[in-house]
């Protein structure tokens, strides 16, 4: 198996070229049944090949052929034992992650600023999250990420956890300290899982935070498709051996479909091949992420770049509160520009560089930005964040299937909350599922409700009520 081949790629062109008259799926039969407009999306070669589950092309949840060997090659490029292919996304990566490694009833420290994902992970599997507080910048009014020194607290506060999970980077590209939290959790006797979603690429440039899986991680989830060359919804999951692998292939095989598009699978091989012959691509974007933050910085742009954690510089975030607009606004803006940003915040708008990118791109972000309009400066109370290490009182699972009320938010006191209480900014929970309501959360989410932040997950956006269980 040469590593410069694409396994997944050439059999499913083998298998188009062997002139087979299809008497079995998709319908539409090598493209003859498409209608134009899809055979003008996908072009006929495209519909040749979009077949899949025949014994040539492999089967995901037995991988014996070509499978097999792209992701083999996947494991050996990203520094893994073993990786699975997802085509359901990373939210499946994830959901597997946590469902292949825990069991009801095990404690799993989990970031407040965890993806939803992690919340279904642990319906799934029955485990009981104690949420970690995530450090916050002021400034620009966004989460950064775990410390060590919460870490050690959390540990020696619930010594009995089985495993930790990261969210490294984050989507404004803040990585956690992932090889000095591995050497803690693993002296603990756990496992240590991460959301790397927003962090594929880190393998392949020395001026990037190492890889989770490089600095020490037992299982990480990326998502191949954010910054990397595949198609959306494409992920990878990669393991080391001191996981449970064969318990997660299991999950993932229960959670991923049986009926997997063979062009998606396609395109996570031909992104290893992608940068198997050109790991260079990625320092590319680095360099001109780092010379477009300058060109920013000095057209007198406020760019955000942590002190005291690893960033990923690729992730470009700009504060346009100095200006007096709103992320959304600068958001609005920029598009009548013909210019898309990843995210926008209160504060701020955020932009990804990619190895697709080049100088002709840099150029028309900088000349969009520099366009901004400047209003009076906006001057808002940072949001509220808690800084306490706090044990669900219920599982996510048994939250899920509980009988369930709504109250006023001041009776929900003493209660078990039974939805997900956010603020954006800064888009950290103040409330999940399965958490006892204090008296200090329903203060907080009081003064909250004062800042006119915009309210995720409570099915009152008023937060006049809330949902608890019966």
């Amino acid at each position: 198996m040469r590593s410069n081949s694409c396994p997944i790629v050439d059999a499913m062109k083998n298998y188009s070229a062997d002139d087979v008259t299809p008497f079995h799926t998709p319908g539409h039969k090598h493209g003859r049944g498409a209608h134009e407009l899809l055979r003008e999306m996908l072009t006929p070669e495209g519909l040749r090949v979009e077949v899949s589950l025949m014994d040539e092309l492999d089967d995901l949840h037995a991988p014996h052929a070509c499978i097999r060997d792209a992701q083999k090659l996947a494991a050996q490029l990203w520094h893994a034992d073993e990786t699975i292919f997802f085509v359901n996304g990373t939210t499946s990566a994830i959901q597997a992650m946590i469902f292949g490694t825990l069991n009801a009833g095990d404690l799993i420290f989990v970031p407040r600023n965890a993806h939803r994902s992690v919340i279904s992970g642990l319906i799934l599997s029955g485990a009981v999250p104690i949420f970690l507080p995530v450090e916050f910048d002021a400034e620009f009014n966004l989460p950064l990420n775990v410390t060590v020194e919460t870490v050690e607290r959390a540990i020696k506060k619930f010594p009995q956890a089985k495993a930790l999970l990261l969210v490294s980077p984050n989507y404004y590209g803040v990585a956690a300290n992932v090889s000095k939290i591995a050497q803690i959790v693993h002296a603990a006797g756990m496992l240590l899982l991460v959301d790397e979603a927003h962090g594929a690429h880190l393998t392949f440039s020395e001026k990037l935070p190492p890889s989770a899986i490089e600095a020490g991680a037992d299982v990480s989830a990326q998502s191949t498709h954010k910054i990397l060359g595949s198609l959306t919804q494409t992920s990878m999951l990669q393991m080391k051996r001191s996981a449970p692998v064969e318990r997660i292939k299991l999950a993932a095989s229960l959670l991923q479909t049986t009926s997997p598009n063979q062009i998606l699978l396609a395109s996570l091989d031909i992104a290893r091949l992608q940068l198997e012959q050109n790991p260079q691509l990625v320092t590319r974007a680095v360099d001109l992420s780092l010379k477009l933050r300058g060109q920013l910085t000095r057209h007198g742009l406020k760019i955000f770049a942590p002190k005291a954690f690893d960033f990923d510089p690729t992730k470009i975030t700009v504060n346009v509160s100095t200006r007096g607009l709103t992320g959304s606004q600068a958001e609005e803006f920029l598009r009548r520009q013909k210019i898309q940003c990843e995210l926008s915040d209160s504060d701020n708008v955020l932009f990804l560089m990619t190895f697709a990118d080049d100088e002709s791109t840099a150029v028309k972000l900088v000349d969009g930005l520099k366009l901004l309009p400047a209003r009076d400066a906006i001057k808002l109370p940072p949001p509220t964040v808690t800084t306490s290490i706090t044990r669900a009182k219920l599982s996510p699972r048994e939250t899920f299937y509980a009988p369930t009320t709504t109250v006023k938010l001041r009776d929900a006191v003493g209660k078990i909350c039974a939805e997900e209480v956010t603020f954006y900014p800064p888009g950290i929970p103040l409330l999940m599922f399965g958490e006892e309501i204090s008296a200090e959360v329903v203060d907080l989410i009081e003064r909250e409700k004062l800042s006119g932040c915009r309210v995720i997950g409570a099915s009152d956006p008023t937060l006049s009520t809330i949902k608890i269980v019966r």
